[in-house]
């Protein structure tokens, strides 16, 4: 889309007040057409927006969030600029960090370059946004937030397995069907492992898939128990999965829970009224939403809402009271008439959460062609992040896969795909700025050849080629450059830390490990371990525990742990017989004697606090031990006992991801300067580095295949939760028939291979000065097994990138002999 179709109505308004006499108003007009005139064509698009919908497709590095800022700035300038109304510009985004990073240049704009006060907006998460209207209207969303507790159900959360369980005893002829599968003799002892196999994966992992997928679109258990009826296969996945939903619904509601989809249900029951709609739509005059390809079916139509400026948004259903409210991207039609004052920005190439959580692509697609056709779609295609031979390449492995995909497609099905949704990528080029670009050291030199192209021997040999890159690049000014290792997966980080330590302490690289400091937060388990101890003190496992915590710690020295936990009482309480304890164990003794006093001194609900002082926490850890603190205290509220306590403390431990609070911001840790960062390429998203190294590039990881577990092969070769998953979506998606388990098996298949590709598209666009990629001839078959090397073929895209650009194929022998 042309420029003119945006600038032409705001330049000449411009022009016009020139030829006035000078204003106020006239000089905030001036202050907007600087930052306007600062901007980059594709961010002066976003900025010249006025009303309706937009959207915006941006490539990676083309300053997305920036032009987000600009944009909105200017939007709150002209609602000044019109009228005394306190209408507000809503933004919102997915992640907190990304949300104050906005909020703060949004100010800067205002303060620094307009001149304004920093209000007329408020910045959201989604979920903060929903929980926000639903809190306002607590009488309509039904959500009272001192009786509720949040959760966030995972495949092993007790409310998913409790579910399962009861689901079995209420249907036993559909699950004797389950458990029979295929060739199955009646030995019992396989009748046990089926059972175990069922009751601990194959189910508890359906009901998590179905659960995220259906309250996302608004799709209730009634209802998809009615979708089943139009499918015919052996097992009825949908109806099983109906049924696990509906156990699960009953669950959290006789016992106060709420997970985050609720927090979306309860904003759209309030605005289902229409007192309560108006209100919140006449509060605000538009709505800014950026990473708009992650969004859920239920989140695209809150903010479609809420953006309708009083009329009415497509896609709303039925009324509440448990009747559907269902969103499909075909429902959400945009008209030449439309109110909608929507700007969704975002890029369809790197949505790559759709295959783990209810994120849908399709559609931020689907608006981008809406907008299109009534000419309100923009490309933001410049980006100055990275040295040209990068986005080249990036650029040809886009090309190249969506060509291998639709090559593949019409061989197998004969005719070409009508529909250009399902390909993997958008077609949309990355290309360099323009001269006189305004963001500093645009499209840099490269380092090197700027793109790196490795065939290692095995992963050993990757680690030596590796380490030799990473001491060259460091070596003049440690401090000077940042870099990261991207991988696909956390096993292959924690291995290649290992290997790496040594290297990165010798030549004083600083080496940060994202997985193992994410991972899991280790608050909730040493708290765990102290309480057991507490509880139990002359237990040999508690009590070792513990002991290993404060070794952990620092609070006690190093010791056999073994010689004291194996006679807790004497370590404890040493008899006058006993023989005398050195320093170190008298020490110990003392600070565990101390956390049994604090256990009978103090009340319960302290005593996590108290125990997190004892570790000697940091600020962030303090923080995180009180949000634990709380979080138990909730679910032991009214049952207020020790053994309570430990319940809801191993239930945290053993079946969540509890997260850490962290005081400082994120990306700062992952991005520092002189700093070599170990990190999954899901977690790099939104992130840069100078240096890039993509190595294990194999084609068992990217695209990968579907593996069905050989224990749950008796069902088939296929699993339940992919199964259903696909034919939800195809459901939604208004597809003519719901397709059958071997249909919706390669329907997930080439969802999970299109999201791979993107995945790795995203990984090589992180990358400014020099992008490192290898592929190892002989790498793991599995990543829980590294020391099991075999033959692994390279991710297919990896050979076409050297036959395209063979000038940066680094010749290995040529290396050796200089070595």
């Amino acid at each position: 889309m042309s420029d003119s179709k945006f600038t032409i109505p705001v330049v000449q308004e411009l022009l016009d007040s020139e030829l006035s006499e000078r204003s106020p108003i006239a000089s905030l007009q001036e202050k907007i057409l600087a930052i306007r005139n600062s901007l980059r064509p594709g961010q002066q698009q976003m900025a010249d927006w006025q009303s309706g919908p937009l959207a915006i497709s941006a490539v990676p590095g083309a300053g997305k969030s920036t032009g987000m800022a600009a944009a909105a700035a200017i939007a709150i300038a002209r609602q000044y600029e019109r009228s005394s109304s306190r209408r507000q510009l809503v933004v919102v985004t997915f992640t907190r960090s990304a949300a104050a990073n906005i909020k703060a240049k949004i100010r800067k704009f205002l303060r620094d370059d307009l001149s304004l006060p920093q209000t007329g907006f408020f910045v959201y998460t989604l979920h903060g946004l929903a929980l926000n209207i639903a809190n306002r209207h607590s009488d309509l969303s039904g959500l009272q937030l001192e009786n509720v507790i949040l959760i966030t159900p995972t495949q092993s959360h007790r409310f998913i397995r409790t579910a399962v369980e009861q689901w079995i005893v209420n249907n036993p002829d559909v699950y004797l069907r389950l458990l029979e599968g295929h060739q199955f003799d009646g030995e019992e002892t396989e009748r046990l492992r089926r059972q175990s196999v069922l009751r601990t994966e194959v189910l508890p992992e359906l009901a998590n898939t179905v659960i995220h997928e259906a309250k996302s679109s608004g799709i209730s258990p009634e209802l998809l128990r009615e979708w089943s009826k139009q499918t015919t296969d052996e097992y009825a996945i949908l109806s099983v999965a109906a049924g696990l939903y509906e156990q699960y619904q009953n669950l959290m509601r006789s016992r106060d829970f709420i997970d985050y989809d609720d927090m979306i249900l309860a904003a759209l029951r309030v605005l289902e009224n229409d007192s309560a709609r108006h209100v919140e739509q006449n509060q605000i005059f538009a709505v800014f939403e950026d990473e708009a390809q992650d969004s859920s079916p239920l989140q695209t139509q809150l903010l479609e809402i809420l953006a309708s400026n009083g009329g009415e948004a497509g896609g709303r259903g039925q009324g509440a009271g448990g009747r559907e409210r269902i969103i499909t991207p075909q429902s959400s039609v945009i008209s030449h008439q439309s109110t909608l004052n929507l700007v969704r920005v975002g890029d369809p190439n790197q949505a790559i959460n759709s295959t783990f959580t209810p994120a849908d692509p399709i559609y931020f697609r689907q608006f981008c062609e809406e907008c299109d056709r009534i000419e309100r779609l923009a490309t933001m295609d410049r980006a100055g992040r990275s040295t040209k031979i990068i986005i080249e390449a990036a650029n040809f492995a886009l090309k190249w896969i969506n060509n291998q995909w639709l090559a593949t497609t019409k061989t197998n099905n004969k005719q070409q795909i009508p529909d250009n949704r399902q390909v993997p990528f958008r077609l949309q080029t990355i290309r360099p700025v323009e001269v006189g670009d305004p963001q500093a050291n645009a499209n840099p030199a490269p380092v090197g050849q700027g793109l790196e192209l490795y065939t290692p021997r095995d992963i050993h040999h990757t680690v030596e080629l590796l380490s030799q890159r990473v001491i060259e690049l460091f070596g003049e000014d440690p401090a000077k450059n940042s870099a990261a290792i991207l991988v696909r997966e956390n096993r292959q980080g924690r291995w290649l830390g290992e290997a790496l330590a040594p290297v990165c302490k010798e030549h004083k690289i600083t080496l940060y490990d994202v997985g193992e400091r994410d991972r899991r937060s280790h608050v909730p388990q040493e708290i765990l371990a102290l309480l057991q101890f507490c509880d139990r003190p002359h237990s040999p496992d508690y009590l070792k525990a513990a002991l290993e915590a404060l070794v952990q710690r620092q609070l006690i020295p190093t010791q056999d742990l073994n010689a004291l936990a194996s006679l807790p009482e004497e370590f404890l309480y040493p008899s006058p017989l006993a023989a005398p304890q050195s320093e170190t164990v008298q020490k110990a003794a003392r600070l565990c004697r101390n956390l049994l006093r604090a256990r009978l001194e103090l009340p319960l609900y302290q005593l996590i606090s108290f125990l997190a002082l004892t570790l000697n926490y940091d600020q962030a850890e303090l923080a995180t031990a009180d949000k634990l603190a709380e979080r138990v205290n909730q679910q032991i509220a009214g049952n207020s006992s020790m053994s309570g306590m430990l319940s809801a403390l191993s239930e945290i431990v053993s079946s969540e991801r509890f997260e850490p609070v962290e005081t400082e911001d994120s990306e700062e840790r992952y991005t520092r300067r002189g700093q070599l960062t170990i990190i999954t390429m899901h977690k790099a998203k939104g992130l840069d580095w100078d240096y890039v190294f993509l190595p294990f590039l194999h084609e068992n990881l990217i695209p990968g295949r579907f593996w069905v577990p050989p224990q749950s092969q008796f069902l088939g070769d296929f699993t339940l939760s992919e199964v259903a998953r696909a034919q939800i979506r195809a459901t939604l998606h208004e597809e003519s028939t719901i397709p059958d388990v071997s249909q919706a098996w390669e329907v997930a298949k080439n969802l999970k291979t299109s999201e791979e590709y993107r995945l790795l598209y995203v990984a090589m666009t992180r990358a400014k000065l020099l992008l490192w990629m290898s592929a190892a001839q002989k790498a793991p078959f599995t990543w829980s097994k590294p020391d099991n090397l075999q033959e692994q073929a390279p991710c297919p895209v990896f050979p076409a990138l050297k036959r395209q650009f063979p000038e940066c194929v680094v010749n290995l022998a040529a290396m050796s002999k200089q070595v």
